[in-house]
């Protein structure tokens, strides 16, 4: 059993993991501890106009002990065409992963990014829900937040015990298809929310996609109304917020959907910390939308 009863599930504060990382039971750098009691922190940053960025960051400088997962190499299967900019990975090869970074299903993980989740420790975050580990949260603030309390840094790699693949599978029924997106096309507003930009949404602008525009019916929620100086905002506030963007649907209804299928992991743990649970991401996102162009397309308002 886990040392950290309650487990952290949505977010976690830079003092909360700091106080957790100087236990001699918890510490990820104490060779003692062992995958069931350790914490795991993993560095997610990841940059969509560099994509060597992130490595080079997290080799200048990472929280203690943790270990790097790059968006397009771990987070995704770039070689899978027609499920957008970001496939999801392979479950099996996912499992994998996640056994060599030394979790366990008792392990207590905490994802970092830059900032404030969206690029890509959300992503991670949601990958691992997916696959079963509940046990996972994000460091509200990220590296930003670490820093500007003054908490150290390291270089170089960890030395972390790699560990059998995770006993586990994607439960894809928490993923909507574009089958899906497409047969719920009449419904009432409020099921199908795009995190993305708003110019973006309207079509005014489309700097990653070859089509701009959102799928008909959506309606837009960016994920950057849910947070303020990097962190989430207060959970009553965004609940409040939340429930009148999907306009009174049931949270388990609802699809979260953006350009390629990770900002809307942010806006999904924005839901859960509000306590609105169950909705599922259309992994595809935009970009696999359109990727079939027989699709509808709409754009304005």
């Amino acid at each position: 059993m886990s040392l950290i009863d309650p487990p952290w599930t949505t977010l976690v504060d830079v003092a909360t993991l700091s106080a957790a990382l100087s236990s001699p039971a918890l510490r990820v750098v104490d060779a003692r501890a062992t995958a069931s009691t350790a914490v795991r922190v993993v560095d997610a940053r990841f940059s969509l106009a560099d994509a060597q960025a992130g490595s080079g960051q997290y080799a200048a400088g990472h929280l203690p002990g943790a270990v790097y997962a790059d968006l397009n190499r771990d987070l995704a299967d770039l070689d899978r065409s027609g499920h957008g900019r970001h496939p999801l990975p392979d479950s099996d090869a996912f499992a994998a992963t996640v056994g060599r970074w030394g979790i366990a299903p008792e392990t207590q993980v905490v994802v970092y990014d830059g900032s404030d989740g969206s690029m890509a420790a959300a992503r991670l975050w949601w990958l691992l829900r997916l696959l079963g580990h509940t046990r996972v949260a994000v460091l509200d603030g990220g590296l930003a937040a670490w820093q500007a309390a003054g908490q150290p840094l390291q270089t170089g790699l960890p030395q972390v015990p790699a560990l059998p693949p995770y006993p586990g599978r994607f439960d894809t029924a928490q993923v909507a298809s574009a089958e899906e997106i497409s047969a719920r096309l009449k419904h009432a507003p409020g099921w199908l929310v795009d995190a993305r930009a708003g110019e973006r949404f309207r079509g005014e602008v489309e700097p990653l996609d070859p089509v701009a525009g959102h799928v008909p019916g959506a309606v837009n929620r960016p994920f950057a109304l849910n947070v303020a100086a990097g962190r989430l905002r207060d959970a009553q506030e965004l609940r409040a917020e939340l429930q009148a963007v999907i306009g009174g649907q049931d949270p388990e209804r609802v699809v979260l959907m953006c350009g390629s299928g990770v900002t809307a992991c942010h806006l999904l743990l924005a839901m859960e910390s509000a306590g609105l649970s169950g909705a599922r991401l259309y992994a595809g996102s935009w970009s696999g939308w359109v990727s079939d162009s027989s699709r509808p397309v709409a754009t304005g308002a």
